[in-house]
C-alpha cells in the first residue's frame, strides 16, 4: 500500500528522476536515509520501472510520427507471439498495445521520412504471416506530449 508520502515521492520523481536523496528528503521532510530506502523499496515493489532520458525526435531527425492499426488473420497463441516477436524487433516502434474493436494492435512508430515509414509498412509489417489489414495515421501535430501518471 502507498502512502502520501510515497505519492509525493512518486510524483516528485516523474517530474525529475535525478533528485538525490538529499533533494527527495528536503521535499519530503525526511531524512536523506529515509527518502532513499523509499525509493529503493518503490523500485524493488515495482512501482518504478526505470529512469530514462525523454529525447527530443525532431533534433533526431524522427519528424514522422505514425500510429498503426494491425488485424490479423488468425488468433492462435503462436500467431499473436510470432508477431510480438516482430514489434519487438523493431525500433521505429516505440509502443505497442492491443486492443479491442477492430483492430488487433495498435503501434506507435517514429521514422525519419514517409519513406521509411512506408517501407516499415509494406516491406515488414504487412509481409507478415499472420497480418491481414494495416492502416496507418499520421501525426500532423502532437498537443500533449507522454506526460506523467496522476498519483
Amino acid at each position: 500500500m502507498l502512502d502520501p508520502i510515497d505519492v509525493k515521492l512518486l510524483a516528485t520523481l516523474q517530474r525529475n528522476a535525478h533528485l538525490t536523496a538529499q533533494d527527495l528528503g528536503d521535499i519530503l521532510n525526511l531524512s536523506p536515509s529515509q527518502a532513499g530506502r523509499r525509493r529503493q523499496r518503490l523500485e524493488a515493489e515495482g512501482y518504478i520501472r526505470a529512469y530514462v532520458a525523454r529525447l527530443d525526435p525532431d533534433k533526431l531527425g524522427l519528424t514522422v510520427q505514425g500510429f498503426v492499426q494491425v488485424q490479423l488473420s488468425s488468433h492462435g497463441t503462436e500467431q499473436s507471439q510470432s508477431f510480438a516477436r516482430l514489434v519487438s524487433t523493431r525500433p521505429e516502434i516505440t509502443s505497442a498495445w492491443t486492443m479491442t474493436g477492430e483492430a488487433d494492435y495498435l503501434l506507435r512508430v517514429f521514422c525519419k521520412s514517409l519513406q521509411e515509414l512506408n517501407a516499415l509498412l509494406h516491406e515488414i509489417i504487412l509481409p507478415h504471416p499472420t497480418v491481414s489489414r494495416v492502416q496507418s495515421q499520421i501525426v500532423m501535430a502532437q498537443l500533449k506530449y507522454d506526460s506523467a501518471l496522476p498519483v
